[in-house]
């Protein structure tokens, strides 16, 4: 019995032989150098997991329009500082050359800011941008190089 027993255990032991390897971590997260395959649909589980939304703020035709013509206006106005500043006036007398928002000095309204462009100093351009809400001052010096 003692024979048989101590064969059955050797038998038992040889056979459970245990083998084993290194363990290598391979990360999921593309941004960890994981497959770059799982970044959409890690993106699709968070996005569906996320509470918060952006507010959305619907604006009328109206107010669109108003907000396209501000720009525009700004944008203009930006323009003409900015070839004021370079002195890349256009001439008056040229048929291409379109008619300019400044003067010597020139206030603009936009909204809630005035916007004052003062251009007497002859080194520099002067920007004074004020809420009228909050009263806040902002003041722009650009010096010309023309």
């Amino acid at each position: 019995m003692k024979l048989k027993s101590s064969v059955f255990l050797v038998g038992f032991l040889l056979s459970n032989c245990v083998y084993a390897s290194n363990l290598v971590y391979k990360p999921v997260n593309p941004s960890f150098g994981g497959n770059p395959l799982n970044g959409s649909f890690l993106l699709n589980k968070a996005q569906s997991q996320n509470l918060h939304k952006a507010p959305v703020f619907e604006q009328s035709y109206a107010e669109r329009f108003q907000s396209s013509l501000e720009r525009a206006y700004i944008s203009k106005l930006v323009r003409e500082i900015t070839d004021l500043a370079f002195g890349d006036t256009c001439d008056p007398a040229d048929p291409t050359c379109e008619p300019s928002l400044l003067e010597e000095d020139s206030i603009f309204t936009s909204g809630d800011h005035i916007i004052e462009v003062i251009t007497t100093n002859p080194d520099s351009i002067k920007v004074e941008v004020t809420n009228t809400l909050t009263g806040e001052v902002t003041i722009i010096e650009i010096p010309r190089f023309g």
